[in-house]
């Protein structure tokens, strides 16, 4: 025990002072205020709308229990994951980072849990490596893997390493079992790579790493994989699990409304959690139904990249320019405090069926599990490389590279238990 009961308490008393010094009962009516009153288009400082209902604009809410039992409105769901060991640096200068994706099928399909596509991402500073290799293929054929090298970067080695190799592991699997879905197709994450949008709005060496062939070719598998799924008639949607944009805030502070919140996921909580005051008059949270909003088409943020005006990271769009624009609505689930964001492209979520069958569809997923839907909860447990599996892994690494991993101290404070 570090801390003494008198720190305790003053830990305590720290809390107690901020809580009187802010007014969080305001932020619910800011909320509704904004909800009401801005929402309906929400417009960003160049007057074009960056978040646009589709339908009509409303708060709702459903039994958890009669919604768990509902019946699924697609007779079969797929999900997609992909897992890394997490960015390594070594000794000799590569920083590598190895990922493996999964499909996953509600009902269950064993031969296609069995298929993985694993690629490994390296970074080094030395200018005669080359390390890219084509597609090769183990256990009987339901494994391909490939090395790919990262442009060079002075900084950041390890995020693009990391980023490289969890999309394009994602998105190349995703589009060589495409046709095994037939009728809908849930990732887990987000509709588009949004962690390499962003590099265009990041540090120099970051945007311009952005326009080089690679990070583009990887944007590219996802929207061929839209393409693909719209020629096909098959929706296709992604599941949020720790939404993190800020687009809706910042667009309310720059029309001058006061916005207290630190993501567009804190003001969506605080206006879909609901209190009910018990037989004390104390408060506490209503756990009885989800909560969720309609959709809207959101433009702001690293989504204007696929908005109809915006320039699809400058690759040719092959479909109608607003098909690809990211439709989404969000479902809080006040038994975990926990809020999740569904995506989908505007070609899918313009229809009014497939929009009602896709939220019946998530909420059911969420009021049963406490968590993501079966499919994605299924992708993620075949995808994810165990803490374990980690280390065995690094070790097998550095005995073929002939090459220590650089350890901090933290890989040794937070090492899995033997």
């Amino acid at each position: 025990m570090t801390l003494d009961p008198v720190h305790v308490d003053g830990i305590a008393d720290l809390a107690t002072y901020l809580a009187r010094n802010v007014d969080d009962d305001e932020h619910v009516d800011l909320a509704r205020t904004v909800w009401e009153e801005y929402l309906d288009p929400l417009y960003g400082p160049d007057g074009g709308a960056v978040l646009e209902p589709l339908g009509r604009k409303r708060l709702r809410a459903a039994d958890v229990d009669d919604v768990a039992l509902t019946e699924s409105p697609f007779e079969t769901v797929h999900g997609l994951d992909s897992g890394t060991i997490n960015p390594t640096t070594f000794k000799n200068g590569i920083v590598l980072d190895v990922a493996q994706a999964a499909m996953a099928a509600v009902p269950s399909n064993l031969d296609l849990h069995r298929h993985r596509s694993i690629v490994a991402t390296t970074h080094t500073n030395d200018a005669t490596s080359a390390f890219d290799q084509p597609w090769r293929k183990r256990d009987e054929g339901y494994c391909r893997w490939r090395i790919i090298q990262a442009p060079r970067v002075s900084r950041f080695a390890e995020g693009v390493v990391h980023a490289l190799s969890l999309y394009l592991a994602e998105s190349t699997h995703a589009l060589e079992h495409a046709d095994e879905v037939e009728d809908l197709l849930v990732l887990d994450g987000p509709l588009y790579p949004k962690e390499l949008l962003n590099w265009r709005g990041r540090d120099g060496e970051l945007s311009d790493l952005s326009r080089e062939a690679k990070p583009k070719q990887v944007v590219e598998n996802y929207l061929r994989l839209v393409e693909r799924f719209v020629k096909r008639d098959v929706p296709l949607c992604g599941f949020v699990k720790n939404p993190a944009s800020k687009h809706l805030v910042n667009a309310v502070r720059e029309r001058g409304m006061e916005a207290p919140w630190t993501d567009d996921t804190a003001f969506f909580t605080r206006l879909l959690e609901r209190r009910a005051v018990g037989n004390r008059g104390t408060e506490g949270r209503e756990t009885g139904e989800l909560t969720f909003t309609n959709w809207f088409v959101s433009r702001g943020g690293c989504d204007r990249t696929f908005a109809a005006g915006g320039d699809a990271f400058g690759l040719e769009r092959n479909l109608d320019a607003d098909l690809y624009e990211v439709a989404f609505f969000v479902i809080y689930d006040p038994r975990t405090d926990v809020l999740y964001r569904v995506e989908a492209p505007v070609a899918f979520a313009r229809d009014e069926d497939v929009r009602r069958r896709l939220t019946t569809q998530m909420l059911a997923g969420v009021a049963a599990n406490r968590g993501p839907p079966d499919a994605v909860a299924k992708a993620d447990e075949l995808a994810r490389i165990s803490a374990r599996e980690k280390v065995a892994l690094r070790r097998k690494l550095e005995e073929n590279l002939d090459s220590d991993a650089v350890r901090q101290y933290d890989d040794l404070r937070w090492a899995p238990g033997e």
